[in-house]
């Protein structure tokens, strides 16, 4: 059952005409990461990138399939969900993984922020993966209504049905299966999808998103960079 779900991100469905993002094969040093997490956010952030990166290295080499549940268990299990105003002191903050990691807390965008950038790192084709709004159903005694959320849906071929990576569920089921959720758009490097999979878009996205953008920014003085820059 979805649990508490932050207003905030109904904002992000205004933001239609944003664009792609994301990160198509990810230019990391991983002790360069690690220098900066520890420089960045202290000693006692060092467990939790070890881990993290551990991770990372063992997976960069099985099934898809494997990859998706080692990075969504690691995310569900270790960071605790909180709005962004309690968090952050903000209304609608885009943390870095690291961010995330340091602080293990996030809400819903930066769970799903977390896993994409993890999966691509792990070697992942990002057009296998969008982040997605969605609109969460959320039954109550006073009756169901819907609220913004979003997820990590995974698509092993580019029409087929995808699979979600959610923080308020546990397992990762295929998209049939959460009729609590309806699908407003998801976005990756390469295009915009409405809806099941309409394509809408293919604009850049650091033009369109501020956020997004400045989350990128973040990460590149972290040492996690788009393709073809130098950190």
């Amino acid at each position: 059952m979805i649990l508490q779900i932050r207003y905030h991100c109904l904002r992000f469905a205004l933001l239609l005409s944003l664009g792609v993002v994301g990160v198509t094969t990810a230019n990391v040093s991983l002790d360069a990461v690690k220098s900066s997490a520890l420089a960045n956010y202290g000693a006692e952030t060092g467990a939790m990138i070890d881990q993290w990166i551990k991770m990372i290295i063992k997976i960069r080499g099985l099934p898809d399939k494997d990859k998706l549940l080692y990075v969504n268990n690691f995310f569900n299990s270790r960071i605790k969900w909180i709005a962004d105003i309690e968090n952050w002191k903000e209304e609608d903050y885009w943390a870095t993984p690291l961010e995330t990691m340091a602080r293990r807390k996030g809400d819903c965008e930066d769970f799903s922020i977390s896993k994409y950038i993890t999966l691509v790192m792990a070697g992942m084709p990002d057009e296998k993966l969008r982040i997605t709004y969605v609109k969460a159903r959320i039954d109550s005694a006073s009756g169901a209504k819907n609220q913004a959320h979003m997820v990590l849906a995974y698509y092993p071929k580019p029409k087929a049905e995808p699979m979600i990576l959610d923080n308020m569920v546990k397992d990762i089921v295929r998209g049939s299966l959460r009729r609590d959720l309806k699908p407003v758009f998801g976005f990756n490097t390469g295009v915009i999808t409405v809806g099941h999979g309409t394509k809408a878009s293919n604009d850049s996205p650091t033009n369109r998103l501020s956020r997004w953008g400045d989350a990128l920014t973040k990460m590149k003085t972290e040492g996690i960079c788009l393709p073809g820059e130098a950190c």
